[in-house]
């Protein structure tokens, strides 16, 4: 069993992550999914960005800390979209996270990332506004220059939140690859886990 701390998109803890919460759950792992909007959702970027910008992202990024506190050294962190952001932040304060998963977005890793450390990123192919390709191939780079062990994903034709089942991006067998391929990961991460 994994423990794993799920972090949200900019539209709110929704059943997008609580569907994949679900999964990780059913498969043996202990999930935690911070609300870091405290009960605020969206239905589209637009809103979410409003919404994040009236949380502010000093106190998302509060909230994120304290939820994960208590929780064992070497948890996954896993960001969905926004929230790659957010284990972005947590990142250099939890050197023995076994294991970083970034779906539906790219964050930078710290320069002090554990040598080894397990990452893997899901991505629509193309996802011109959140991950371009430019940017996933810089993020390929300054991810072995810093000794990650990164993988990435891409799923060509696919929107950028295909694996939100209500969505209009949804795209079934892209999801439920992704899915598969996070079960494999979260294999991987525990072996390495510090």
């Amino acid at each position: 069993m994994t423990t794993i701390a799920l972090f949200h998109s900019v539209l709110g803890l929704r059943a997008a992550e609580l569907g994949g919460t679900e999964r990780l759950r059913a498969a043996g792992h202990h999930v935690v999914t911070p609300d870091l909007y405290d009960g605020v959702t969206a239905s589209t970027l637009d809103e979410g960005f409003a919404v994040k910008d009236a949380v502010g992202w000093e106190t998302i990024v509060r909230r994120a800390r304290d939820a994960v506190r208590a929780m064992p050294a070497d948890a996954v962190l896993v960001g969905v979209s926004m929230g790659a952001g957010v284990v972005h932040e947590l990142l250099p304060g939890r050197p023995h996270t076994a294991g970083v998963l970034l779906l539906h977005g790219l964050a930078g890793l710290p320069a002090s990332v554990r040598d080894g450390l397990p990452v893997d990123v899901h991505v629509a192919d193309p996802d011109d506004l959140f991950a371009p390709p430019a940017e996933v191939a810089a993020w390929r780079a300054a991810a072995a220059r810093a000794g990650a062990d990164a993988r990435v994903f891409t799923y060509p034709g696919a929107g950028h939140f295909y694996t939100d089942a209500d969505g209009p991006d949804h795209d079934e067998p892209a999801a439920e690859l992704t899915w598969a391929r996070v079960a494999d990961f979260l294999r991987r991460s525990a072996r390495g886990s510090a």
